[in-house]
């Protein structure tokens, strides 16, 4: 085995490395320990700091108990599982939605209103009517997290569709294309920026909607570990399922969806590269 081959994966560790903070990798870091640092002497100037806000180290701990028994993990899970499954079948409906209403003019201006309204009903608020139909159940959970992805990403494309250029659309009328393929070589790739930057709106707002519905219709995940531990004065089990819900959010904001969204924006031409 040659010296280059062995070498390579340093070399690839260390280009990681070095992306991760030219990226914002050392910023991010200081701003953590900072925020740490302050949480703990905000922890150590008050009485009674396991009730009211217990320092990190005691987070940290209260944490240990719930991996060793295997109720984070399995919290976790459900609440990963509830968030992916809503969005995608959120999102997979509401492209196609955003694009057949945005394919006609009129009918576009009419449901732009429509949709605009049930946008702004957030699933939060939509959580006791949903409750009042199917109770404290797995499909009240599942029905406001699919709510909340829809109508954020269906408002996206139809906007997107409506903003595409009509110059391209009648150049292909004239050649006589189908209504099948000005959609998909016109619409859905004008449409592409606002599915990725609707995407990215809608699973954010089935995030507080997934916790909230676990909250509210006590089923366990993150939300229902936070709810229960309030209401045994555990402050440190509250304070550690908001610190999991900051974190991880941030990672699959700043990992996942934030990439995809700039490389699908680049990718059609709206940023110079």
């Amino acid at each position: 085995m040659s010296s280059l081959s062995v070498a390579r994966p340093d070399l690839l560790r260390s280009a990681r490395a070095r992306r991760f903070w030219r990226h914002g990798g050392l910023e991010l870091a200081l701003v953590t320990l900072l925020a740490l640092a302050l949480w703990t002497a905000i922890s150590a100037s008050i009485a009674r700091p396991d009730r009211y806000l217990p320092s990190p180290v005691s987070v940290l701990d209260s944490s240990r108990d719930l991996l060793w028994k295997g109720i984070l993990p399995n919290y976790l899970g459900q609440t990963l599982w509830r968030l992916v499954t809503g969005s995608l079948i959120g999102i997979a409906l509401g492209i196609p939605f955003g694009i057949l209403v945005g394919l006609n003019r009129t009918v576009s201006e009419m449901c732009y209103p429509i949709l605009n309204f049930f946008q702004s009903i957030s699933g939060i608020a939509l959580l006791p009517i949903v409750m009042i139909w199917w109770g404290t159940t797995e499909k009240t959970v599942f029905v406001v997290v699919l709510y909340t992805c829809f109508f954020p990403i269906a408002f996206s494309v139809l906007t997107g569709v409506r903003s595409t250029p009509r110059i391209y659309v009648n150049a292909l009328r004239t050649l006589g294309a189908s209504r099948l393929r000005i959609v998909r070589d016109v619409l859905l790739p004008g449409a592409m920026p606002s599915i990725a930057t609707g995407a990215r709106l809608s699973i954010g707002y089935a995030w507080r909607a997934v916790i909230a519905g676990e909250m509210l219709a006590g089923r366990r995940g993150i939300g229902w570990m936070i709810f229960s531990a309030q209401q045994v004065d555990r402050t440190a089990q509250v304070v550690l399922g908001m610190a999991l819900i900051g974190v991880l959010w941030i990672l699959l904001d700043r990992y996942v969806l934030r990439p995809i969204e700039s490389d699908t924006i680049q990718r059609w031409g709206l940023v110079q590269r």
